[in-house]
């Protein structure tokens, strides 16, 4: 999958490109700050950033702001764009330089965008874009159409289609209070397993004006949180493949955090456009380069299925970002670690995370095996 999102480093003021005072989703708040939209690929257990694009607010173009961007290099052509404009450039940049992909995932901010499902069902790419828990869907097609313009009505005629039907629609959080949910194992992590209850239904939606049926997937974690997305994926689609697809985002999440505490995007302290753009293609050269490392030694290195017997676990850990890191400070010049050094961390590092699995396992067991056991 291709996965979307943004992040924003903090910035002590506006003279670097593209600061501002925006929404910082890592404070949770308004700050200054600077903004990058961000496109990852997974397959299976490896990820890896793959485009990315500087986000100007709007405010950057304003006439007062051109001597500012002709001395951060920013290009003359540019013009303001939106995130999600600059996510759908991404795409379709990546589509025609031929990576493979099955479908896009979004958060909300995103997903929310009427026009942007519609782009993409357009372009034949299947997404599972998330969306608010306010957005309004129909449970049967409603009736659309220009109503017929009353006699006797001053004023143009009636021209502009609408929803006809006296239906009023419903916000995603009550559109499943009928359907069935059902727990969904999506995949083995180093916590454990991943499950959670996941519920689907066809909806009717008004996406870019007009009413068109896609999938509603919610999704409620053990505390009771529930997130909403819409997919344009096949109606005969299984629950479990929908469910797989809408916990995909995890890892764009992972990816940008990777990026920050292990590879160097947020050592940053250039202020000039093409400066952003030099390091982005180091991060995601960096990013590449893991990706390429982990499967390497995934294909040289099988893993000996006698260790899962060894260490009482299912499943054993891949290699790490932060792996491949005490790795290459064993491997490059004037090297702080020896390679057995290197290696005796690395081992250290999967041993501990084997184990921390084994144990949570046994803690889930342990409480699965005592509610069987409860009378009530």
């Amino acid at each position: 999958m291709l996965l979307l999102d943004e992040s924003a480093d903090a910035k002590s003021g506006t003279q670097t490109a593209g600061a501002a005072r925006q929404y910082n989703g890592r404070l949770g708040k308004v700050d200054v700050c600077q903004v990058g939209v961000f496109l990852a690929f997974v397959k299976e257990h490896t990820w890896t950033w793959v485009d990315g694009e500087l986000f100007l607010p709007e405010a950057w173009f304003a006439p007062e702001m051109t001597e500012e961007r002709q001395r951060l290099g920013i290009p003359a052509g540019r013009s303001f764009k939106t995130k999600v404009e600059l996510g759908w450039e991404m795409i379709l940049r990546v589509r025609a330089n031929g990576l493979p992909f099955e479908a896009v995932g979004c958060d909300d901010l995103y997903g929310r965008a009427d026009w942007f499902r519609a782009k993409m069902d357009g372009a034949g790419i299947i997404y599972m874009a998330d969306v608010p828990c306010t957005t309004e869907v129909y449970l049967e097609r409603p009736a659309f159409g220009v109503p017929e313009t009353p006699p006797g009505r001053q004023g143009p005629r009636y021209t502009r289609p609408r929803v006809l039907s006296p239906e009023k629609p419903l916000p995603v959080s009550q559109a499943t209070r009928d359907t069935q949910w059902v727990w969904v194992r999506v995949r083995p992590c180093e916590r454990g397993e991943l499950v959670a209850e996941f519920a689907a239904r066809r909806v009717w939606t008004l996406r870019d004006g007009k009413p068109t049926e896609e999938w509603l997937v919610v999704r409620r974690d053990r505390n009771g949180d529930r997130r909403y997305a819409f997919s344009n994926v096949h109606m005969e689609t299984p629950l479990e493949e929908l469910a797989w697809m809408h916990s995909q985002r995890y890892f764009v999440e992972r990816s940008i955090q990777e990026a920050k505490s292990e590879i160097g995007w947020d050592e940053l302290e250039a202020q000039k456009f093409r400066a952003w753009e030099h390091h982005l293609a180091l991060t995601i050269l960096a990013s590449w380069f893991v990706a390429q490392t982990k499967l390497d030694w995934e294909r040289r290195f099988p893993r000996d299925p006698g260790l899962c017997h060894e260490l009482a676990v299912d499943q054993l850990p891949a290699l790490s970002v932060a792996n491949v890191r005490v790795m290459l400070r064993a491997a490059m010049p004037l090297p702080q670690l020896s390679h057995q050094q290197a290696a005796k961390l690395v081992v250290e590092h999967l041993v501990n995370r084997t184990r921390s699995r084994r144990s949570r396992m046994r803690k889930k067991s342990h409480r699965h095996t005592h509610r069987s056991r409860d009378p009530a």
